[in-house]
């Protein structure tokens, strides 16, 4: 393969996005205070390969509705740099080698639990919910929230509620991160009939469910200082992060501002990160004091 051809296939992986699924488990790995090197890359080893076979699935799905947008037109299976018999290989490769990883070197409950999440993500929201109705990066979004949840059982084997705390930020996060993005490409989504919410309910309507969402964003990222999951130090990050993300979605709903959108979502990708860093810094200094 040659160095052109593997970075096309990291495009058509979603790499970025993996990349941020992993920091996300590996957080949650660490703050179980379970963890062992090699449990740990074996898992995320295995997370990330299915995790990237779901991007691929996602791209060999919605190959027609790309053609149609502006955001999507130059992606590895339009523009032919990949062919769809090699991401079909690619995408099944990786499953298969992922879900086995899981399987056998990892724990049963973390290879079901991201099997499902896969296929919730790649069958289920691609194919039907995204299709369906103006929530469904609300009612799919739960799919993409799961990283943190297969970190902590990878290590720990059992699901508990400080798993679901973690879970719970990224859930509430979503959608105020996507759908400052969709305001921006509502022409798009309108022009391949894709009914994301500024398209059936106009963008002042999604601006207010910004802030709405966001406020659950906001409400959600208390949690971990409430069960004694962090404390200072990442309820200093936290209150500086949410304060500059409220802010920029009140900005934008005050602003209907296209490039206001685009800087909250770019925001909201380095604000989640940040907020999981600060989590991790939180943890071990408390171990360290």
């Amino acid at each position: 393969m040659t160095q052109a051809k593997f970075k096309e296939c990291l495009v058509l992986c979603k790499f970025r996005v993996v990349a941020l699924m992993l920091l996300s488990a590996a957080v949650a790995m660490l703050l179980t205070d379970h963890s062992h090197p090699i449990t740990m890359i074996q898992a995320l080893f295995g997370i990330g390969c299915v995790a990237a076979s779901g991007g691929v699935f996602n791209q060999l799905v919605e190959t027609p509705i790309d053609q149609k947008m502006q955001r999507t037109k130059k992606r590895p299976l339009l523009t032919k740099s990949v062919s769809f018999n090699e991401a079909w290989g690619l995408a099944i490769g990786l499953m298969v080698l992922g879900t086995l990883v899981l399987y056998f070197m990892v724990n049963t409950l973390t290879a079901l639990i991201c099997l499902a999440g896969m296929i919730g993500y790649a069958w289920v929201y691609t194919c039907h919910l995204k299709h369906l109705t103006p929530q469904n990066i609300v009612v799919g979004g739960l799919n993409g929230a799961l990283p943190p949840l297969l970190g902590w059982t990878a290590v720990t084997n059992e699901v508990t509620a400080q798993a679901w705390c973690l879970v719970l930020i990224i859930y509430t996060w979503t959608p105020p991160h996507f759908w400052a993005l969709a305001v921006c490409r509502q022409k798009d989504y309108a022009n391949a009939k894709i009914p994301m919410l500024p398209v059936t309910h106009g963008k002042e309507f999604t601006y207010i469910q910004i802030i709405l969402y966001s406020i659950l964003m906001v409400l959600s990222t208390v949690l971990p200082v409430l069960i004694g999951l962090s404390g200072l130090v990442y309820s200093i990050a936290m209150l500086y992060l949410n304060s500059w993300f409220m802010y920029l979605a009140y900005k934008l709903y005050k602003s209907h501002s296209d490039a206001v959108a685009m800087q909250l979502f770019k925001y909201s990708i380095a604000y989640l990160a940040w907020l999981y860093i600060a989590m991790l810094v939180d943890h071990y200094f408390l171990i360290a004091i």
